[in-house]
């Protein structure tokens, strides 16, 4: 008696935990709250004279009541809706003074009784209320004791219901999709309409059902503003009031009718709360997705199409359709003087395909972001074409923007998600829908245009957002990490698919991404950002020889030593120890410089004894990883002397020396393998 409840498995319920792990001090108050809410309910059910039901709830007085009731409460539906809905969208996405102030507004009537409520109607619509005579003298309107009046009393209390609902569905929706749809040159009211509300359905519809359920029940506002007047203002719960005097039997059977009603409203909700539509706007592909890939700069080994080229491989021009029209000859395509978070200027013809690259944080997305007007952290003055773009919202930019993941419409068809941009800028419906399948099949993904972005994989998905983007005919294309969420098979296929298409574009477009693969094998410049500032921007080949961050020298495989310059060609390093470099290679730093070593992995050699000859860089240390990089390992050495070192070895030469994790190897590095740079 008084002990856990035990489920069957053994050893549940040890220690007072009952079946599911449950506290028995938890459950008993629980189910006691249930009792306590279902015993009214029970009292209703049982006090009901079911023989009189149908002749209580079809007299006169209720059948008008009832009517009354349904009028009043649609009214105060709609009116919440036309308030709300712009209500709620504001609280969670305008930022301005005062916002916890018009939130506690709003929460005020849920809070309130409704007495309370009737009687600051009162005063403030009343015929000596704030308002009142205003509303009587110039529109005619009084609206206590008045059905209008019930309608205001139903929507003061009600739309609270409504408002807090769809913020917090709005809450959870991507800004990325808004903010990708006003890319594509829709503006304000194009994507609340188009994106905003679609996505908003379930919580939309959740929201105007309580309303309309609390509006239908509403008493103290109502009796207090707009009176008890037959036919005007009485409605069903009035009714209720009434018959409590009269005829209790009756009003019990219209408190069961009002009962039904709340509880059919609460199980059609029953899923379709405000989840419904973040569950769907967060939707990911199914298929094809994968980490994003790893900065450690490893070559892709599923993309044999590029291969280990450092320069862009040449292709034809016009070999993909084009999208952007060329601009005037003589006319600037992009200049943008960033302030801010980032802060440097960025100058780029027709035709330019530049890679941002960085570590995390170094400002790349904020850049992006900036170009579109998008973010508080940065300004960028720019001119797209010749165009001041400054001052304008981002519709009418002529960007187009692909973020991380795509940003798909998932309420919209491939086909519809391709046609978006287009139909933002007035093309036709029917001349939209056959250019956005001519870019699906140019894409490779035109059997897919009926399907909605959640039956879509990774690869096909990117695909498609590719589409959208292109098909928009953008003067500046912005592609954030647009392959980083794919696996290396899909990677490859898209990112040949991505520069041939590239090869055709009239405007100007930035990459953002970690992949040096893609850096070097799509960009004709790269750009490297790092705390905001651009420490390099030049073509990939130069940046892959002389890389001036340690960062970008990583990510492109190399090992990364900063250092100072030193007399007679050396390199004093941060970390400790002493790199001899060949002089004459190029013009050295002054001596106290600060410097990059930059060695590629295949130029460190591992010996089992200390070499001899040639190499005047020769470090004693131990093996603490080995990693397969296609058909060659790549061994990090620690040592006591130097930062750590990457050395690339085949199998078979790692096979001869016996390398295993805590071997005990020397690493040789010639002279004329060092590359140094002036940071």
């Amino acid at each position: 008696m008084g002990g856990p409840v035990r489920s069957g498995r053994p050893g549940a319920g040890a220690g007072g935990v009952v079946r599911r792990g449950v506290p028995a001090g938890l459950l008993v108050p629980a189910l006691v709250g249930v009792a306590f809410l279902l015993l009214p309910l029970v009292g209703v059910l049982a006090r009901t004279d079911w023989p009189s039901l149908l002749h209580h709830l079809t007299t006169p007085q209720v059948t008008q009541a009832l009517r009354l009731s349904l009028v009043v409460s649609g009214w105060a539906l709609l009116l919440s809706l036309l308030m709300g809905v712009p209500l709620a969208w504001l609280l969670a996405r305008v930022p301005f003074p005062g916002k916890a102030l018009v939130r506690s507004l709003v929460l005020l009537p849920m809070v309130l009784p409704p007495t309370v409520g009737g009687v600051a109607l009162l005063l403030a619509f009343g015929r000596r209320g704030v308002l009142g005579p205003w509303l009587e003298s110039t529109f005619g309107l009084t609206l206590p004791f008045h059905t209008a009046g019930a309608v205001v009393a139903a929507a003061f209390v009600a739309m609270p219901f409504l408002v807090i609902s769809l913020e917090g569905a709005l809450a959870g929706l991507r800004p990325s999709l808004e903010e990708t749809a006003a890319s594509l040159g829709a503006g304000p009211l194009r994507v609340f309409a188009t994106v905003t509300l679609p996505l908003l359905a379930p919580a939309l519809a959740a929201g105007a059902a309580l309303t309309w359920a609390r509006a239908l029940g509403e008493f103290g506002a109502t009796i207090t503003f707009a009176g008890n007047l037959p036919g005007a203002t009485q409605t069903l719960p009035l009714q209720v009031y009434l018959l409590l005097q009269d005829s209790p039997e009756a009003a019990t059977s219209v408190s069961l009718l009002l009962l039904v009603i709340a509880m059919a409203v609460l199980v059609a909700l029953r899923g379709r709360w405000t989840g419904g539509a973040v569950r769907e706007a967060r939707a990911t592909p199914p298929e094809g997705a994968a980490a994003p890939a790893d900065p450690a700069g490893f070559a892709d080994p599923g993309a044999p199409e590029e291969g280990p080229a450092l320069e862009k491989p040449p292709i034809r021009p016009g070999a993909g359709a084009t999208s952007a029209s060329a601009p005037a000859a003589g006319e600037p395509d992009l200049r943008a003087e960033l302030t801010g978070y980032t802060h440097f200027p960025l100058v780029a013809p027709a035709g330019t395909t530049i890679a941002v690259v960085g570590p995390n944080g170094a400002g790349k997305t904020t850049l992006l972001r900036a170009l579109l007007g998008l973010t508080p952290r940065a300004h960028a003055e720019v001119l797209i074409g010749g165009r001041d773009v400054t001052r304008l919202p981002t519709h009418r930019r002529e960007v187009a923007w692909v973020p991380q993941d795509g940003a798909l419409f998932p309420h919209l068809s491939a086909l519809a998600n391709t046609a978006y941009g287009l139909r933002a800028r007035g093309v036709p419906r029917a001349e939209a829908r056959r250019q956005a399948r001519e870019w699906l099949t140019r894409l490779g993904v035109g059997e897919l245009a009926g399907r909605r972005p959640a039956q879509l994989s990774g690869g096909q998905a990117q695909r498609v957002a590719l589409a959208r983007a292109l098909a928009a005919r953008p003067r500046l294309l912005l592609l954030d990490e647009p392959l980083a969420a794919l696996d290396q098979t899909t990677r490859a296929r898209v990112r040949h698919t991505l520069r041939r298409h590239l090869a055709g574009f009239g405007g100007v477009c930035l990459i953002v991404t970690h992949d040096p693969v893609e850096a070097v094998s799509l960009a004709d410049r790269v750009l490297v950002l790092e705390g905001g500032e651009a420490v390099q921007d030049a073509p990939p080949a130069e940046v892959t020889r002389h890389p001036r961050s340690p960062w970008v020298a990583r990510m492109l495989g190399g090992n990364a030593w900063e250092g100072t310059a030193g007399p007679d060609g050396t390199v004093e390093l941060a970390g400790g120890g002493l790199l001899t470099t060949a002089p004459g290679e190029a013009t050295p730093p002054g001596p106290g410089a600060p410097v990059l070593a930059v060695i590629a992995p295949e130029a460190v050699s591992l010996h089992l004894a200390r070499p001899e000859g040639s190499p005047r860089n020769v470090w004693a240390g131990t093996v603490r990883e080995l990693t397969a990089v296609g058909s060659r390992l790549r061994v990090l050495v620690t040592s006591p002397e130097v930062p750590a070192l990457v050395a690339e070895i085949t199998p078979a030469a790692a096979a001869d020396l016996g390398l295993t994790d805590g071997t005990r190897v020397w690493t040789a590095v010639k002279t004329t393998e060092v590359t140094v740079v002036g940071l």
